[in-house]
């Protein structure tokens, strides 16, 4: 499910040229042009909808610059509570999302950021770090729940550079991923890893954005150090409402509904009471994982309680 287009076509302008926004604070972005170079540039009026990843069409005035139009987004990917949406990044071809053996990590959130993913088109992976400590055992019988959806499981120990290295960049590679996950996770240094000059590009965005130290909580695009791919960093989250999805959208988020569906005996069941429902036969079965459908539900009271205000 992807976010409404702020363009409507790819022309552009003979004035007018291409880029890639690598970082943003607040109304400041800073975009990679075509020919690699970076220039700090704004939105042009009151809209302020572009995110990380977006391919976006810029005119220049001396060093800086205007964001005149966003180009068509492959996806966008972001959360939304009753609170305020934050979008994570646009154009991703991987989630990459970030547990650990300790602290504990959330089944739930993870499980909202595969529906997040699976929505959007997106394709997950978990990243199970601290692989090396005694507790892994556990978050690997956490975890089971997503092998079994055939989401890939890579383990990892992110203070072990060369391992992570070689570990990770094989999955990196032609793509634009994603790092998502809750704080604690070591995230940071599963990037410093994998990006050495992560801290050094970081700053360099942030002096040129005027942010200071308030873009620790900023969300970037890194470059891979062979070229082979990119990599956007987002900040650590402890809450992914997803408030915007429709049910429809819902259920992109749990494909191992699909063939269970076909045998629902109505054509607009919503698989939590109905007679003869599919679904609800499946998970009486075994063959749908009860966490799995206590989610799905969750997610569908969450929305439809937010959307009769």
């Amino acid at each position: 499910m992807s976010s409404p287009d702020s363009a409507a076509s790819n022309s552009t302008n003979a004035a007018e040229l291409l880029g890639r926004i690598v970082s943003s604070h607040g109304r400041h972005y800073m975009v990679e042009l075509e020919d690699g170079s970076l220039r700090k540039c704004f939105p042009r009026g009151k809209r302020n909808d572009a995110t990380v990843g977006d391919r976006v069409a810029v005119t220049l005035a001396g060093e800086e610059g205007s964001i005149e139009r966003i180009l068509p987004r492959r996806n966008l990917l972001f959360r939304s509570d009753e609170m305020r949406s934050k979008q994570f990044a646009a154009n991703v071809d991987r989630l990459l999302i970030v547990v650990a053996a300790e602290p504990p990590f959330s089944s739930d959130l993870a499980g909202r950021a595969l529906v997040g993913a699976w929505s959007a088109g997106i394709e997950p992976l978990i990243i199970l770090n601290k692989a090396d400590l005694p507790s892994v055992e556990q978050a690997r019988k956490q975890l089971e729940v997503f092998r079994q959806l055939g989401v890939p499981i890579i383990e990892t120990n992110a203070t072990d550079t060369a391992s992570t290295q070689r570990t990770l960049l094989p999955w990196l590679q032609g793509h634009c991923s994603l790092l998502l996950g809750q704080s604690a996770m070591g995230k940071s240094t599963i990037l410093n890893a994998l990006v050495p000059d992560a801290n050094a590009t970081t700053r360099e965005h942030s002096q040129a954005l005027g942010a200071g130290r308030h873009t620790t909580t900023a969300t970037r695009l890194y470059h891979l150090p062979d070229g082979s791919g990119e990599l956007i960093d987002s900040p650590g989250f402890q809450a992914f409402g997803l408030y915007h999805l429709t049910p429809e959208d819902i259920l992109l988020g749990f494909p191992e509904f699909k063939n269970s569906i076909a045998h629902c005996r109505f054509y607009n069941c919503s698989h939590r009471h109905e007679p003869g429902c599919g679904v609800l036969a499946a998970l009486e079965r075994g063959e749908i994982a009860a966490e799995r459908h206590a989610l799905y539900e969750r997610l569908l009271a969450e929305n439809e309680a937010h959307n009769s205000y």
